[in-house]
């Protein structure tokens, strides 16, 4: 009975500290069994403090190999007097022996009641939420998001009506956005000698950044016989009109123009022939630009458009009507126009009567810095960039390098590149070609990495590149700092964006320049530079600039409010 009582003993355990009890079980001598060393007393008193303990669900249970909840020993050695072991029992009874054995331990499982937190129930939030305390606090909180909404918004305005406006985009055509470069001989441009050599450099030609083509003449003609004349027909020579088809394909794809040389007489020495053939030639232009319209033709170029726009006005006018009438959508045909008109107020003049959008010229051959400066600020200042075309050589002309010699060839297409227009090149001008007897040398082809090589290709192709990234170099101001009889310097800029300073020596004296403007910064950082040093990156000094004999640098400075 003992036995079986101890197992269902409830255990008090205090919080502080494990509760430990002294317990000794001892044998009997005879067939007893199993007794406590306990007095009567002692076990009431015991019993009832462990039964209140039991109500509160703590337990002595036996081991299991189940169980998996964490067991804990609970060493029973209080040293209360009344609960040492007993060394004598009732006369009556049996007695009990010494006990000799030390106090044991007894295994005691005590649960973990891990407390699960389940929040509030729909009943208790619903009667919170309506205590009059809640109901402040939501306003409250309701009020400052609105409060904090509202004053962001009057941040964000405040900032957009004092931040400096950007200026408008200028209106411009796809001519204006990059070079044009014209291949005036097809059959000494490739290697083949026709239309469909052509058409495989025109990756190159997108290399360079080149923004329009202008091709030919290719149509039959026979030198001073206008009875030969045949403008709807390409030349055997030049190919096939498949061939130029492809030619026009394969442009566009590359996101470059197709513009067509139509000039009637362009072998003989009078571009349309004598004075009295000039109103049938213009009439037969006139059937020939819808037939290469058609083809895809993005515009036309034509030499001696003085004489031509002076002895037959009203058939040139109807030249003008035709090409302004294809115009589709955004993408318009462009009309230029080639004199040999060289002073400022005559290629004016030729811009007010011809109506061409582009005009190239003589103006800038064969001019001191002072004379490039003065005529670039008189069309400038009369003219919108977007109507300024600028070309040293051209088909009738020659290329570049023979024009102005080898030593300046970097200095102008620095010049070309930066003015505000468009520029225009003779094929191989990137190279440093030169003329042969009759002006249309063989084109030097090499592979990529020579071409990398050749100190003009390069250059090129990187001021090339930069203009068509920056604004200020595609549609900028203009404006002249310093111009002598040998050095020319200019700043192009556009609103917000980065600030190009050009300064230029064309002679083999160093210049000093000491630029200072109210625009200026105290310095720039190289862009570009036609020589060796300063290299790019490197900051100068503008008051101290000076510039060694034919020298060009492209300098840059931030937009500052």
């Amino acid at each position: 009975m003992w036995a079986e009582l101890i197992q269902y003993i409830p255990c008090r355990i205090k919080a502080q500290a494990s509760l430990t009890h002294r317990v000794l079980p001892t044998r009997t001598s005879g067939a007893s069994g199993f007794s406590l060393g306990l007095s009567k007393r002692n076990f009431n008193r015991y019993f009832s403090l462990f039964g209140k303990a039991g109500r509160r669900s703590a337990y002595i249970t036996k081991m299991s190999k189940d169980t998996e909840v964490d067991m804990k020993d609970v060493e029973l050695n209080e040293v209360d007097q009344e609960k040492q072991p007993m060394t004598g029992g009732d006369a009556n009874h049996d007695s009990i022996s010494p006990v000799s054995e030390k106090n044991g331990v007894v295994k005691v499982k005590i649960p973990h009641e891990e407390t699960k937190f389940t929040g509030l129930s729909k009943e208790e939030l619903l009667q919170v939420a309506g205590t009059p305390w809640w109901v402040r606090v939501r306003w409250a909180l309701l009020i400052l998001f609105w409060l904090g909404w509202l004053g962001m918004l009057a941040g964000a305005i405040a900032i957009i009506v004092q931040a400096p406006r950007c200026k408008p985009l200028p209106e411009m055509n796809w001519w204006n956005y990059g070079p044009l470069y014209q291949i005036g001989d097809v059959k000494a441009f490739t290697e083949s000698s026709d239309l469909d050599g052509l058409v495989k450099k025109m990756s190159e030609m997108d290399h360079l950044k080149v923004k329009g083509l202008i091709i030919g003449p290719i149509h039959v003609s026979e030198v001073d016989k206008s009875e030969e004349l045949k403008l709807d027909t390409i030349s055997p020579e030049a190919g096939t009109p498949e061939s130029f088809k492809k030619v026009i394909h394969e442009a566009h794809r590359k996101g470059i123009f197709v513009v067509l040389d139509l000039t009637p007489n362009y072998n003989g020495e009078k571009p349309w022939f004598n004075k009295g053939r000039i109103d049938d030639v213009a009439i037969q232009v006139k059937s020939a630009l819808i037939h290469w319209l058609k083809m895809g033709v993005d515009g036309f170029l034509f030499y001696g458009v003085d004489e031509v726009s002076t002895v037959a006005p009203s058939s040139w006018n109807d030249i003008n009507v035709i090409i302004r009438n294809q115009t589709e959508g955004e993408k318009k045909k462009v009309l230029i126009g080639v004199t040999n008109k060289t002073s400022p107020r005559d290629i004016a003049e030729m811009l007010n009567s011809t109506g061409v959008d582009l005009l190239l010229s003589g103006a800038l051959r064969s001019k001191s810095g002072s004379g490039i400066a003065e005529t670039v600020d008189q069309l400038y200042s009369n003219y919108n960039q977007t109507k300024l075309a600028w070309n040293l050589g051209e088909r009738v002309s020659g290329h570049l390098a023979s024009l102005v010699g080898e030593a300046h060839v970097k200095l102008h297409q620095l010049l070309l590149l930066t003015l505000p227009g468009t520029p225009v090149f003779n094929y191989g001008d990137e190279i440093g070609l030169e003329d042969n007897a009759n002006k249309s040398p063989m084109m030097v082809w090499q592979t990529s990495e020579i071409n990398e090589m050749n100190p003009f290709h390069t250059f090129f192709k990187d001021v090339s590149q930069e203009r068509m990234r920056e604004r200020s170099l595609q549609h900028g101001e203009y404006f002249t700092l310093f111009n002598s009889s040998s050095a020319l310097s200019y700043v192009r800029r556009w609103d917000q964006s980065e600030r190009y300073l050009i300064a230029l020596n064309w002679e083999n004296d160093t210049v000093p320049l000491q630029l200072k403007h109210a625009d200026l910064p105290e310095q720039a950082t190289v862009v570009f530079n036609t020589i060796t040093t300063p290299e790019a990156g490197e900051i100068l000094d503008l008051a101290k600039l000076e510039l060694k004999p034919n020298q060009g640098l492209m300098l840059k400075f931030p937009y500052t409010s």
